[in-house]
């Protein structure tokens, strides 16, 4: 690499690097200070103005990126363009015709977060050693943090009493969402075993702790396929997962026992969680809506926060194209990925990163998850990563075709041809 070239990417991985472990372990970090007393909000939530720091940064790296090369501008990236443009042309229309401001508001400033983690996951190098050991080193202090002020086994800065500015302190989904996303971005490109098992273990410590049940159960979730592609004995890690489950259904009893009382738990009979409840409400409404506005939907016609926790969310505020659109964006780019590479004998991290990306981020929007969630900017991101690599950077697949010939003419290659025998 030129000098000129090799400094200008250290400055653009610097500038990634920077947003990254800002807007998610400095999200963590703040709102802990915050929690705690130690600070006021003096960046309010923290997360929208960091953001908006790093808008223009990121968005010259992705332009300069293009425009140096211009097969960088793949499809995955002018599909999710045309996508955001829809949304937006909706969230304008609409609120230009009377609809709820706050909602119109929050949506663009969602579609800015989409762009922003969309080209941090696209160029960030999670592969890096320094970002790997940076990344190793917020996972043990955001774990510590958890366990360190957890009480009664529920890790819940409010209730201290302490903060100075409680309006403005993050609840539990915004400190698992900062977890999670840096917890996908270090496994992907983790090889030892150890470390890996490792880190599944303090992820699920600190996501029970955090009581955080969506992300817990992606974790659960993705950590049998993130094993199962790394690992050289399939087989044996099969049998070991099936005994491993038998074990645990054999002492199930005995095991709840001893853990802590936690929301968490409710998982074993969601008909007794309240927040199930309210969110199968939400989702009810929602059906309703598109029983009565199938084609179009019937954007913000909910009260701000009271949205279905589901894909559903599309569907009513973007319509049925909009929910298609989405849906083929998070699902078409993975079924080829999983052909190509997940039973290949290469082990590649951009691949783990966007698919493991794309398993958690489906499985959430199923279940759980708004469909402005930042997982998704993040998913297509290491989509079109990979896509670029695999083609044209380092993960390019092995060239299969016949080799080339030595010579251009037969005549190079066999100097006697056509000359008479002595």
């Amino acid at each position: 690499m030129k000098p000129i070239a090799a400094s200008r990417n250290r400055l653009e991985q610097t500038v990634l690097g920077a947003a990254f472990f800002l807007l998610f372990p400095g999200f963590f970090y703040y709102h802990t200070l915050l929690g705690t007393g130690t600070t006021g909000a003096f960046l309010g939530g923290y997360f929208a103005p960091i953001s908006l720091l790093f808008a223009l940064p990121v968005a010259f790296i992705y332009l300069g990126r293009v425009r140096r090369d211009p097969r960088e501008l793949g499809l995955v990236d002018l599909h999710f363009g045309l996508y955001l443009c829809y949304f937006a042309a909706v969230v304008v229309l609409n609120a230009a015709t009377g609809a709820n401001r706050v909602i119109a508001a929050n949506h663009i400033l969602q579609i800015h977060f989409l762009v922003n983690i969309f080209i941090i996951f696209r160029y960030l190098d999670f592969d890096h050693p320094r970002f790997r050991l940076l990344g190793l080193a917020a996972l043990a202090a955001m774990t510590a943090i958890a366990v360190a002020f957890s009480v009664n086994g529920v890790f819940y800065l409010g209730g201290l009493g302490i903060a100075k500015d409680a309006d403005s302190l993050a609840t539990y989904q915004g400190f698992s969402r900062s977890y999670l996303f840096t917890y996908l971005a270090v496994i992907a490109y983790t090889r030892p075993l150890a470390l890996r098992l490792l880190l599944h273990v303090t992820g699920a410590v600190t996501l029970f702790l955090n009581t955080a049940r969506s992300e817990f159960v992606a974790l659960l979730f993705i950590v049998p396929i993130i094993e199962f592609y790394y690992s050289r004995y399939k087989l044996a890690l099969i049998l070991v997962g099936v005994s491993t489950l038998v074990i645990a259904n054999l002492y199930f009893d005995q095991v709840l026992a001893a853990l802590p009382d936690n929301r968490i738990l409710e998982l074993l009979d969601l008909s007794q969680s309240t927040s199930a409840n309210k969110r199968h409400h939400l989702t009810v409404h929602a059906l309703q809506t598109i029983a009565a506005h199938p084609l179009l939907g019937d954007y913000a016609s909910y009260a701000p926060g009271y949205y279905s926790h589901n894909i559903l969310s599309a569907w009513v505020d973007l319509g049925l194209f909009g929910l298609v659109y989405l849906s083929a964006l998070m699902v078409l780019p993975a079924l080829p990925m999983f052909v190509r590479e997940f039973f290949a004998s290469r082990r590649c991290g951009s691949f783990m990163l966007g698919f493991g990306l794309a398993c958690t981020t489906i499985l959430l929007l199923l279940t759980s998850h708004y469909f402005t969630d930042m997982l998704i900017g993040a998913t297509l991101g290491a989509y079109s990563k990979y896509m670029y690599e695999r083609k044209y950077g380092k993960d390019r697949a092995p060239d299969l075709g016949p080799s080339a010939p030595r010579h251009p003419d037969l005549r190079q290659a066999v100097p006697h041809l056509g000359r008479a025998w002595p």
